[in-house]
């Protein structure tokens, strides 16, 4: 018997101009949950899309319990217990909870699906697991952090050895989080491992045993969590030490740039932004707290022209907006990075150089004659300003790592020159060097005279980057703390209204 129930050796895996993996190897026991880490680019999506018959690799062999195996597609790594949860949701919105996780396998009998045998089934495991969840509701009408446990309890559903979770909580609140915690050390004491791949570090000492490292597409190191010093496993990811993780130059800048009073979404049923008043000022980074499902984006939307027929006041270097669609926001000097890049950002199937230069048209198009070398100007200026990671500006977008899709989407915007700057969960899926290359980037936006608007789930984010906190609960907001002031329990307090 082995002493792995799943080697991957000498992996190799390569892209038009990219060699995105290079003689990986991978182990994992069972009973563990094992860690993938590295930056974006790093290789370990490909290597689950590999383990998962999504890729095929060029070189490399794949072994369960001690035996070799074929996984050429989907359909190989099922049949092998694997259970991948990707990083994007795959559910189809229209369909029932209890549809979509028996969707391809549905139950049948002498008149067709048995629709209400699946109800009761999917039913059993939400329940098992407590998640409130009604099997017969539309997945489209569940939030993102509900649609994210369906997908977990579909995943678990295949009865798998071998379980792929691709940053799991990151659209879940802390509740879920221990949820999902709870499940997944109920699943590895039946014998079940689980790769478990997070930007998260905190989350690494709570539930998992082993990590392994990738850096451009190689193998670096496998240590054991608890043995291993946070700052090695980052200098093992980045390949240098990182001085400073948060960058920040507090202001203590009184010249109001943005003032916006008695925003209300005019909702009849679900108010999302109830009354919210608020103001920026020149050149400071102002956070918004609270639990999911609070009002943060909702406000934003409304502030950016996504909401119709919402009321109140938004005036900007003195002077009151008539915002009605995104198109006016952006001529008055706001712009805005969405929280689901690949829903509401970026053209997936579109170049790095289109996603780039698609708001600053008429930097380049005059008269219907385009100037190219112009747009390529663009394009690489924020490319390198970025740090982004792409072999060619006409590379596809979608082909791009997480992160540096993220990279894109804020430069994007950054080309149209903002005074507000609204980031809503800018650094979600993006791994720690990243992070701190977009949070340098924020700083000096500052420097130059940029407000921005920032919305962050991640508490240490929000308490190091904010020169101010507002906090809001079920649409309003609950108050507002200087920096000097933050920590977690003050947000906390303001965000659950507890006295």
């Amino acid at each position: 018997m082995s002493e792995y129930l799943l080697e991957m050796r000498n992996i190799n895996k390569s892209f038009p101009g990219v060699k995105a993996l290079q003689n990986v190897d991978f182990q994992l026991k069972s009973g563990e949950v094992h860690a993938l880490l590295g930056e974006n680019g790093a290789g370990k999506s490909t290597l689950i899309k590999v383990l998962g018959g999504i890729y095929n690799a060029e070189q490399g062999e794949i072994f369960i319990n001690g035996s070799q195996v074929t996984i050429k597609n989907v359909s190989d790594a099922r049949s092998n217990g694997i259970s991948i949860i990707h990083q994007e949701l795959v559910l189809v919105p229209h369909m029932t909870v209890a549809e979509n996780i028996f969707l391809g396998r549905e139950i049948s009998g002498k008149f067709g699906i048995e629709g209400n045998k699946m109800r009761r089934e999917s039913q059993k495991m939400l329940d098992r697991f407590d998640l409130g969840i009604d099997a017969g509701e539309l997945v489209g009408n569940l939030s993102i952090a509900q649609q994210q446990m369906v997908e977990i309890v579909k995943a678990i559903s295949f009865n798998c050895k071998i379980l792929v979770m691709d940053e799991p909580t990151s659209s879940i609140s802390d509740r879920e989080v221990k949820a999902l915690f709870d499940i997944m050390r109920n699943l590895t004491a039946q014998g079940v491992g689980i790769i478990y791949i997070s930007h998260k570090m905190s989350e690494l000492n709570e539930v998992c045993d082993r990590v392994t490292v990738l850096r451009d597409g190689t193998y670096v190191g496998t240590r054991v969590v608890k043995e291993t010093p946070r700052e090695e496993l980052i200098h093992m990811m980045v390949g240098r030490e990182l001085s400073s993780y948060y960058v920040r130059d507090h202001v203590e800048n009184t010249e109001t740039i943005l003032k916006c009073e008695h925003i209300d979404d005019n909702r009849k049923t679900k108010k999302r932004v109830n009354d919210v008043s608020f103001e920026i000022h020149k050149g400071e980074i102002v956070g918004f707290a609270g639990l999911v499902g609070a009002g943060r984006s909702e406000t934003m939307e409304c502030i950016f022209g996504l909401t119709p027929n919402f009321t109140g006041d938004i005036i900007l270097d003195g002077q009151k907006l008539n915002i009605k669609t995104p198109v006016d926001a952006m001529n008055a000097g706001i712009a805005m990075v969405p929280e689901d890049r690949k829903l509401d950002g970026l053209y997936l199937v579109q170049s790095v150089s289109f996603n780039s230069t698609i708001e600053v048209l008429r930097e380049f198009i005059k008269n219907l004659r385009v100037n190219h070398n112009r747009e390529r100007e663009i394009t690489q200026e924020f490319i390198d300003k970025m740090h982004t990671k792409t072999p060619s500006l006409e590379q596809t977008v979608g082909n791009l790592s997480g992160g540096n899709q993220q990279k894109v989407m804020i430069g994007r915007w950054l080309a149209t020159n903002p005074k507000i700057l609204i980031l809503d969960e800018p650094t979600r899926g993006v791994d720690v060097g990243a992070k701190v290359e977009i949070y340098e980037i924020m700083n000096d936006l500052t420097k130059q005279g940029v407000s921005i608007i920032m919305i962050s789930s991640e508490l240490p984010e929000i308490i190091n980057m904010s020169d101010r906190v507002y906090v809001m609960y079920e649409g309003r907001l609950t108050g507002c703390i200087n920096w000097q002031n933050l920590s977690q329990e003050a947000i906390m307090k303001l965000a659950t209204q507890e006295n």
